[in-house]
């Protein structure tokens, strides 16, 4: 709180946190705060619609990279064939006739 007191609303200064758990206030409007998911900082800029909420609720701690396996690369197959036929499409149509 003593920083946010010493800095103005809109200002660009992040305030890095390790509060996870810090419930967002009134006073909090305006200021970006980086809040920290286990590894780096997350830009977290604080509006309205947020007071009330915890700050590590909008910095997630787990990334979701995607399902694996064989029906996913079943399915980007299938779509790498589509695409495919889509540009030959497109080249046989724009290929002026004699």
């Amino acid at each position: 709180m003593k920083k946010i007191q010493s800095l103005k609303s809109g200002d660009k200064t992040v305030i890095k946190t390790w509060a996870r758990d810090c419930t967002i206030t009134p006073e909090m409007l305006g200021f970006t705060f980086g809040v920290h998911n286990g590894k780096n900082f997350i830009e977290v800029f604080v509006t309205e619609d947020m007071v009330g909420y915890k700050l590590g609720d909008f910095s997630p701690t787990r990334k979701f990279v995607r399902h694996g396996g064989r029906m996913a690369r079943e399915e980007a197959a299938a779509a790498a064939v589509v695409e495919k036929t889509k540009i030959e499409a497109a080249q046989t149509q724009t290929t002026p006739k004699k």
